[in-house]
């Protein structure tokens, strides 16, 4: 039986590591030992913060929606109650875009959101 000379196939794994360690600093980008690690350790890295991207684009919007309903006299969590209490289902994406490009818009929803509320004895 042919020895087997594996030469080929440890040098397209490597590069295979090199190539996602491009940028990385120091040996981290060309020694297989410690690229390996680093690569791994970024793999996870860009797991975790795919998950927390959405948590701080949400956190944007409510942020965003806070400031805009507070020019019309109301706070955020008493405009998503009366959103909610109108039946209007909109994301906090959707009605964030509105607040900055079209203020009359949002302005209605602000009014209906509003209207649904019961309203407070001074």
């Amino acid at each position: 039986m042919a020895r087997v000379k594996r030469g080929v196939t440890a040098h397209a794994k490597h590069k295979k590591v090199f190539k996602a360690a491009k940028g990385f600093y120091g040996r981290r980008k060309n020694t297989i030992r410690i690229a390996k690690q680093a690569v791994e350790k970024s793999m996870q890295y860009a797991t975790r913060d795919r998950r927390n991207k959405k948590r701080t684009f949400r956190a944007l919007w409510i942020q965003r929606l806070n400031a805009a309903v507070r020019l019309h006299g109301l706070t955020y969590s008493r405009f998503i109650d009366g959103l909610g209490k109108a039946g209007i289902e909109v994301d906090r994406k959707v009605l964030s875009e509105l607040a900055i490009h079209e203020p009359a818009a949002f302005a209605a929803y602000v009014e209906r959101a509003k209207a649904a509320l019961p309203q407070q004895a001074a």
